[in-house]
This record gives C-alpha cells, sequence and structure tokens, in this order.
C-alpha cells in the first residue's frame, strides 16, 4: 500500500528483510503489509551492534547528541502527514488523533534530548584533601519493550530517554502496529545516528525476551503493557539483577465531586472515554459520582456518549475509530454482558457496529455493580462505568480497591478536596479537574501493580543512568 512504509528489521545502523506475520488494518481486516520475524542470529547482531554502539554514544558529548537527536525530531516534524496515514491504517485512531500523538513523541524527545545536557552530578563537601565527587553515567545498552496502542509515543519514549541519557537500546516495537517505530528509526538514521546506539527488532515477544533479558551487556530493562507479562519481565530482569521501568496497566478511577457542574463534566468525560477507543492506560473508566449529582452527570454522559461518531479513522468527520484487533472487541462483548447480567444499565452504545472491521461504539454502563468484572478487571476498551457514591471519602476508598494506580482523575472546585484527593488517592499521577495524565516535563508511572520506575521528566531520564560516588584522596 502506498501510504504504508516497508517493514524491515534495523541493525546496526542497516535495514534487513525478514519473513513474519500480516499486519492488519482493523477498519475493514485487510492486509496491510508482513512484519519480519528477528531470528536468533538478528538478535545476536544487535547485541554485538548496540554494545558498539554504546561505546560510541557513551563518549559522544550530550551537546552533539542532542544535536542529532533534534535533527531527527526535525524530520518527522516534516512527515508527520506520511506518520499519521500509517498510524490510522494500522491501529485505527482518527487521523487527527495520529497527528497528535507523533507530534507529543516529538515533543517527548526534544524535552529528553535537551534535558540530556543536563544530567548534572555533584561535589560533596569534605575535609581538606579530599573531594567526593557523584557521576551520573549511561547505564549501557537498553532492551526496550512498546505497545501496539501508541505505535511512536511510546517508543518514542523509551529511545528519547535512552539516548539522551548517553545509552544505546534495543527497540522490539510491537507486530501488530510497527509502522509508527520503523518511520521513528529511519528519521534517527536519516539524521545521522552512529550505527549500533538505535536497533529495531519484531518477532514473538517472548522469545525476544527470553533471549536478550539474560545477556550480559543488557543493562536495563523498559516495558510498556500489561501487568501479568511485566510481572514475567520483573522477575527475568531481577533473576539477572537487572533494574526495570515498568509502565504496566491501569484502571483509572475518575472521582466527581458535587461541587461541579456535572453536566459539562459529563460531556468532557465522554470525549477523554473516547480517545484512541479507550484503549489507554490512563483512560478514564470507573466514575465514582456522588449522589447529588449522578443522576444528571449519568444523563449528560449518555447523551454525549451518543453523538461521538464511530468510523474509518482517516474519515475527519469521525471521532473514534475501531478497536485495535478482534481480542479487544470480543473483550467488550464479554465485559458488557456481565454488568448487565449483576444488574449494570446500557445508557448508550453496548453492541458492535457492523460485521466488518472492529467497531465498537463509546459504552456507557450505570449503576455498575462493584462485583462486575470490568469493575475488577482492565477493560482496556470504549467502556465508562458510572458508580454512585456516598462522599469523596467513599468514592477515594472505591478508587484504590483495585490492584492498579497509574492514573486517577478527579474534579472538584473545593481546595479542602483537592488536599483529601492528593493524599488519599493511591496513584502514580493524579489530574485535577482535566484528563491529561502527563506531558513531556513530568514524571509518569505507576503504583502497586502498575508498575515502577518513571518515564518523562528528569526522573523519567535518570533512570537511564546509574550513580558512580568517585572519592579523592589529595593530599
Amino acid at each position: 500500500m502506498a501510504n504504508y512504509p516497508d517493514l524491515r528489521l534495523y541493525i546496526g545502523g542497516a535495514w534487513r528483510e525478514a519473513d513474519g506475520q500480516p499486519v492488519i488494518n482493523p477498519a475493514d481486516e485487510s492486509v496491510l503489509a508482513t512484519v519480519p520475524h528477528a531470528s536468533r542470529t538478528d538478535l545476536d547482531d544487535a547485541l554485538a551492534s548496540a554494545e558498539q554502539g554504546f561505546k560510541v554514544w557513551s563518549r559522544t558529548s550530550p551537546a552533539k547528541r542532542a544535536e542529532i537527536i533534534l535533527k531527527a525530531v526535525g524530520l518527522m516534524r516534516e512527515r508527520v502527514e506520511s506518520m499519521a496515514i500509517a498510524m490510522t491504517l494500522e491501529q485505527g485512531k482518527p487521523i487527527g488523533q495520529s497527528r497528535l500523538e507523533i507530534l507529543r513523541g516529538c515533543e517527548i524527545i526534544e524535552w529528553d534530548a535537551q534535558e540530556g545536557r543536563r544530567v548534572y552530578g555533584r561535589i560533596i563537601p569534605s575535609e581538606p584533601g579530599m573531594r567526593h565527587s557523584v557521576l551520573r553515567q549511561p547505564i549501557g545498552v537498553v532492551a526496550a519493550f512498546s505497545p501496539w496502542n501508541f505505535p511512536m509515543s511510546s517508543p518514542a519514549r523509551k529511545v528519547g530517554g535512552a539516548l539522551s541519557a548517553g545509552c544505546s537500546i534495543i527497540l522490539k516495537a510491537s507486530e501488530e502496529t510497527p509502522a509508527g517505530a520503523v518511520q521513528l528509526v529511519q528519521a534517527f538514521d536519516d539524521a545521522g545516528l552512529p550505527p549500533g546506539v538505535l536497533n529495531l527488532v519484531f518477532g514473538r515477544p517472548s522469545d525476544i525476551s527470553e533471549h536478550l533479558i539474560p545477556q550480559p551487556s543488557v543493562r536495563l530493562v523498559t516495558f510498556t503493557g500489561s501487568v501479568p507479562v511485566g510481572k514475567h519481565l520483573s522477575a527475568m530482569a531481577g533473576a539477572h539483577m537487572k533494574p526495570a521501568i515498568m509502565e504496566l496497566g491501569g484502571h483509572a478511577p475518575a472521582i466527581m465531586c458535587d461541587d461541579i457542574d456535572p453536566v459539562s463534566s459529563a460531556a468532557a468525560s465522554a470525549v477523554a472515554k473516547s480517545r484512541n477507543a479507550g484503549q489507554v492506560c490512563v483512560s478514564p473508566t470507573r466514575f465514582f459520582v456522588e449522589d447529588a449529582i449522578y443522576h444528571e452527570f449519568a444523563d449528560a454522559f449518555a447523551a454525549k456518549a451518543a453523538t461521538i461518531k464511530v468510523g474509518h479513522g482517516l474519515d475527519p468527520d469521525n471521532q473514534m475509530g475501531p478497536l485495535a484487533n478482534d481480542r479487544r472487541l470480543a473483550a467488550m462483548e464479554t465485559l458488557v454482558a456481565d454488568a448487565k447480567a449483576k444488574g449494570a444499565r446500557v445508557t448508550a452504545g453496548g453492541e458492535r457496529i457492523g460485521n466488518r472491521g472492529y467497531f465498537f461504539p463509546l459504552t456507557v454502563l450505570a449503576d455498575v455493580p462493584d462485583d462486575a468484572r470490568a469493575m475488577r478487571e482492565e477493560p482496556f476498551g470504549p467502556l465508562a462505568l458510572l458508580s454512585r457514591v456516598r462522599n469523596v471519602d467513599e468514592a477515594i476508598e472505591k478508587a484504590n480497591s483495585v490492584p492498579y494506580g497509574l492514573a486517577a482523575y478527579a474534579f472538584t472546585n473545593s481546595a479542602r478536596n483537592v488536599d483529601r484527593l492528593a493524599d488519599g488517592v493511591e496513584a502514580g499521577n493524579l489530574s485535577i479537574n482535566h484528563f491529561v495524565a502527563s506531558i513531556a516535563e513530568t514524571p509518569f508511572g505507576g503504583v502497586k501493580d502498575s508498575g515502577f520506575g518513571r518515564e518523562g521528566g528528569i526522573e523519567g531520564l535518570q533512570c537511564y543512568t546509574v550513580v558512580k560516588n568517585v572519592s579523592h584522596l589529595t593530599a
């Protein structure tokens, strides 16, 4: 397809072809291309290349590193339209959201590149004749695993952090949505990144992780994805004494206090829930609404959800595309049926749209009981679960009742409520009166089963470094 790139592996500064699996367009179930699978030889070559790339890149000045990284970002900005079309074809999201994702990925890498020039150490005061200095140095070769739901911005977080800190990286991107990573790597290749600093592989995830993580040259594992896989990779990394950054699943609560305008808040909630068809680890899902505004909020939410136009992502009039794969479609149908059986009311959506393509509408379930599966399991789709609560304290208790703790949201005009929410909600990211979980400058990550380590901000960049203390007796 003319608007879809050639898919290849990138190892040691060169592109490689290989056999693989089909990439499916979720809007019409057609085959877009074949994504190559790396062999054991390809992985060994990527390891050797990354080792050599690290020797070069870690000794390159931060200013020169930033120059090359920013040149790559400039190329991506020039190519945003072609990149966005490819992303919509393979992942399904509306073309406008694809453009925004690419630009957001560019902003993340730009911030990391500039902050990479400021990874400072420090001098510790001591007695005469003794000097204690603390250095932050790049950790080494990074094995990075990115998911299918954000094909460019998720790889961008890992590549931007690793390269800006002076590391080399082997990126294992999603086989279902590979174009974003291929186009990102192409920009770095065109910008003159030294061979081996950035390597891209695809393949059977377990085969790649089980081969890469135990290798002595791999010094850090970073993964974005599901909790079960994250726990498995964490255990594997721990067995080999490798630090890890784990950005895992979430089940974000949204607490609606009774001092807000329920209609405007519900409309904003529906738009946020529809983003990327709800296939976002920080998507607001469990809406805990105080009694006084519950009915008005629920009615306004359902009314707004019914206006969200669902269709092919390349049509600019559509506000929500298909789900990314047939697994998500089946999951939505199962979770809705379970919630209905336990007493929830479907007030918008609830059934698949058509029989070709993985289209499912924004679905609002009201009066959802605590024992519904969707209240305990991350739906990862366009399901909004509405529940009534007596007060903010009950809302916080229910918000914290699941093992997840990635993102949370709350709407209130009370300073007292803000303090209670900030202190009480168990989440790595709490957004109040808006639905933006993170930006390039801020750290992003979870607590409890939602992972550990951070991406973004100086805290994220520091995860790609090691601390060395140097004590020097001068006299």
